[in-house]
C-alpha cells in the first residue's frame, strides 16, 4: 500500500547542533504511530516537519495527493477568533456540515461562545481538539494531546480517536494513552528514527536491548583500538607498508570512537529528606469547603499517616487544588479540623510554574540568586553539578527561563522541590512535559523517598506505580477514598470517573443550588438540552413532512388497481418503500413529542 505520507533522509541544524541528522517516517493509511524520544531529541520539530510546517535542511516530504492532515501543536493560535465555535469551524473543509463542530465542541465541555483569549489551558487543549477533529482529516498529527486534560477528557479522547479510520501519529507522555492507541512505535534518538511495527507496550524492552547492543559494540571496538596501539608500538618494525594501513586503520576506529554520540544519560532525582515526621501526618475530620453557592468539599474525612502516597484524582474544576491546599493547611476549610502532624517539612511543586520568573536565568532559579551553589541534602553542591543531575548542560547555566522547552521547566521546578529538606512532597501535576524517561527516574525516587507523598495527576500509568490510596471527587462536594492504584479505584468504584463525577460536577456549578435533603432541585431544574436533542428537535418536522409527502406519492401509486399485474417489481418496491417510510414517521413523531414535552418541563422548571 502506498503511503500517505513519507519523509525521506530528513536532516536539520538549529544553532551549531544537528538536530535531525536521517530522519524518516513513513504513514499509510489507517496506521497508529507513537513517536518517541526524549525531551530535545527533536519529536515536535519532525511532526511540524511532517505537517510541513517547517522545510528541513536536507531531505524529501511526499504526501499523497488528495489526502488531508491537520496537526494538533502543543500551542495554538487563537488570533482573529472571538469565539471557540468560530475557531473551530475555521478547521473545516468547504462544504464540511459545521455540525460536527457543534457536536464536538460539547462533547467536549464548551459552548462554542467562549472567548479564546480567556481559556485555561484545558480549554484551549479541548478547542483545538475540537478544530484538528471535526473535518475527519486522513492524517492526524497530534503533539501531547494530553496535556492539560482531566482523566475524564483523555478517556473520552482514547474512546474518540479508537472510533476513526483515518492515520493517527502521535507525541505524549501518557503511558497508558500510548499503550491504548498505538499499533506501531518510532523512536527518534540521537537525529535518527528507528522503527517497530509494535506499539507503545513493546517499546522499551527494544529500546533497553538496542542500547545493550550498542554498549557491545563500543566495547568491541575500544578493545579494537587498544590492540591496534599496541600492535604499532611493540609489533615488528617492517613491513613499512602495512603499518602505514595499519596506522590508517586506527585513525579510522579512533575516528569512530570520537564520532560516536552515546545515549543522552539519565536524570538523577534525590529528594533532600528532613528528619522523620511523626507517625501522624494530617488528619482531617467533617470539612467543609464552599465558593458562593458551589460546594467543593462537603463532610470530608481522612488520616494520612508516615510514608503513605495520597493521589487526588478528577475532572479540572471539580478542586483538587483546594482540597490540597486545605489538607496542607495552606488554605483553611469553612468547617471542619485539619491537624499536621508533628516536625512536618514540606516541599512543594505547583501546577502552572508561576514562581519561576521568565527573566531569570536557570542557575538563578535554583541557587536563588545567591552564589553558584545549592544545598542539597544539607551539603553544598555546585549549580552546574546539580543542573548535570537534571540533564542540564553547564552552556545552559545562564540561560533565561523564558526560551526553556516545557520538558526543561518541569525538570527545573522538579530541581527547585527536591534540593529543600523535607518529609512532605506536595506534588501538583508533576508529570507534565517530562519525558518517559525523566518519568522513570521520578518513579524510582518517589518509591525510594521516606516521607509521605500527596500528588495530583491525569496520568494513569503514574499513579498506578507510585500511589498507595486514591482520593476521588462524586460530585455534589463528595470525595470518596479508595485503596490502591487509579486500576484499583475503577474496579472499587464499578465505573468511570465520568459516570459520576461529571454529572456531579455540573450539579455544583452556576446553575445549581447546593444540593440539600430539604431543598435538592428537582431533575428537570438541572437538565438542558444538548446540542443534538436542540438540532432534532429543530429538523424533525422537516423530515416528518417530507415522509408524510413520500406516503402520500406512495400511496397514491399503490391505488392503481392495475399496478400489480401490470408491475408486479414496482408494486412490491413502492410497497417495501411504504411500510418503511411508515415506521420511519412514527418513530420521528415519537422521538420529536418526547423532546418537546422535556423542553417544556424544562422552560417551566427554570421560569
Amino acid at each position: 500500500m502506498a503511503p500517505l505520507i513519507q519523509l525521506k533522509d530528513i536532516a536539520l541544524t538549529f544553532g551549531g547542533t544537528p538536530l535531525l541528522t536521517s530522519a524518516e517516517l513513513s504513514v499509510e493509511a489507517g496506521e497508529r504511530i507513537c513517536l518517541i524520544g526524549r525531551n530535545g531529541s527533536g519529536k515536535s520539530t519532525l511532526l511540524k516537519i511532517v505537517a510541513g510546517i517547517i522545510e528541513p535542511d536536507r531531505g524529501t516530504r511526499f504526501v499523497q495527493p488528495g489526502a488531508t492532515v491537520r496537526y494538533l501543536p502543543q500551542e495554538p493560535d487563537f488570533a482573529n477568533y472571538t469565539t471557540t465555535l468560530g475557531y473551530v469551524e475555521a478547521g473545516l473543509h468547504p462544504g464540511d456540515d459545521s455540525y460536527q463542530a457543534r457536536y464536538l465542541i460539547e462533547q467536549l465541555g464548551l459552548t462554542g461562545e467562549e472567548n479564546p483569549a480567556n481559556l485555561s489551558g484545558g480549554e484551549a487543549r479541548r478547542a483545538a481538539l475540537a478544530r484538528v477533529l471535526a473535518p475527519s482529516p486522513d492524517i492526524l498529527l497530534l503533539d501531547e494531546p494530553t496535556n492539560h486534560l482531566d482523566l475524564t477528557t483523555i478517556e473520552w479522547l482514547e474512546r474518540e480517536l479508537n472510533s476513526r479510520r483515518g492515520a493517527l501519529v502521535m507525541i505524549s507522555h501518557d503511558r497508558r494513552f500510548l499503550s491504548n492507541l498505538s499499533r506501531a512505535t518510532v523512536w527518534l534518538d540521537r537525529g535518527e528514527t528507528r522503527r517497530i511495527e509494535k506499539g507503545f507496550s513493546a517499546f522499551e524492552t527494544w529500546r533497553d536491548e538496542i542500547l545493550a547492543e550498542e554498549e557491545r559494540e563500543q566495547h568491541k571496538l575500544d578493545r579494537k583500538i587498544v590492540a591496534e596501539e599496541h600492535w604499532l608500538r611493540y609489533g615488528v618494525s617492517g613491513r613499512r607498508k602495512r603499518n602505514v594501513k595499519r596506522l590508517g586503520n586506527l585513525h579510522e576506529l579512533r575516528g569512530q570512537r570520537r564520532d560516536y554520540r552515546g545515549a543522552t544519560g539519565k536524570a538523577t532525582l534525590t529528594a533532600t529528606e528532613a528528619d522523620a515526621s511523626g507517625k501522624l501526618v494530617i488528619e482531617a475530620k467533617h470539612i467543609m469547603k464552599s465558593f458562593g453557592e458551589r460546594r467543593i468539599v462537603d463532610d470530608f474525612s481522612t488520616r494520612v499517616a508516615r510514608s503513605d502516597r495520597v493521589g487526588i484524582v478528577g475532572p479540572n474544576g471539580a478542586g483538587k487544588t483546594t482540597l490540597i491546599n486545605i489538607l496542607t493547611g495552606a488554605e483553611p476549610p469553612d468547617s471542619g479540623i485539619v491537624r499536621l502532624g508533628a516536625n512536618i517539612e514540606m516541599a512543594t511543586l505547583d501546577q502552572h510554574r508561576e514562581s519561576l520568573d521568565p527573566k531569570s536565568t536557570l542557575a538563578e532559579a535554583l541557587t536563588g540568586g545567591r552564589g553558584d551553589t545549592v544545598m542539597v541534602n544539607g551539603k553544598p553542591k555546585h549549580v552546574v553539578g546539580y543542573m548535570k543531575d537534571f540533564l542540564f548542560s553547564q552552556e545552559q547555566a545562564r540561560t533565561p527561563l523564558e526560551v526553556l522547552s516545557g520538558g526543561e521547566r518541569g525538570r527545573l521546578m522538579l530541581a527547585r522541590a527536591l534540593a529543600k529538606a523535607s518529609n512532605l512532597l506536595v506534588l501538583d501535576e508533576p508529570t507534565n512535559d517530562l519525558d518517559l524517561e525523566t518519568l522513570d527516574v521520578l518513579e524510582e525516587m518517589l518509591g525510594d523517598y521516606d516521607g509521605t507523598v500527596i500528588l495530583i495527576s491525569h496520568d494513569r500509568d503514574f499513579l498506578d506505580r507510585v500511589v498507595t490510596s486514591v482520593i476521588v471527587p462524586e460530585g455534589q462536594g463528595r470525595w470518596i477514598e479508595y485503596a490502591g492504584g487509579y486500576s484499583d479505584m475503577l474496579t472499587q468504584r464499578g465505573s468511570d470517573l465520568k459516570e459520576k463525577t461529571v454529572k456531579g460536577t455540573q450539579q455544583s456549578g452556576k446553575e445549581a443550588k447546593t444540593a440539600t435533603s430539604s431543598s435538592a432541585p428537582s431533575a428537570a431544574a438541572r437538565r438542558r438540552l444538548s446540542f443534538n436533542e436542540k438540532h432534532a428537535l429543530e429538523t424533525l418536522p422537516k423530515s416528518m413532512e417530507k415522509l408524510r409527502r413520500d406516503i402520500a406519492r406512495l400511496q397514491q401509486q399503490l391505488d392503481d388497481p392495475t399496478l400489480y399485474t401490470r408491475d408486479r417489481k414496482t408494486f412490491d418496491t413502492s410497497s417495501a418503500a411504504l411500510t418503511k417510510a411508515q415506521n420511519d414517521l412514527d418513530t420521528a413523531e415519537e422521538k420529536w413529542l418526547e423532546l418537546e414535552i422535556l423542553r417544556e418541563e424544562i422552560d417551566q422548571a427554570s421560569s
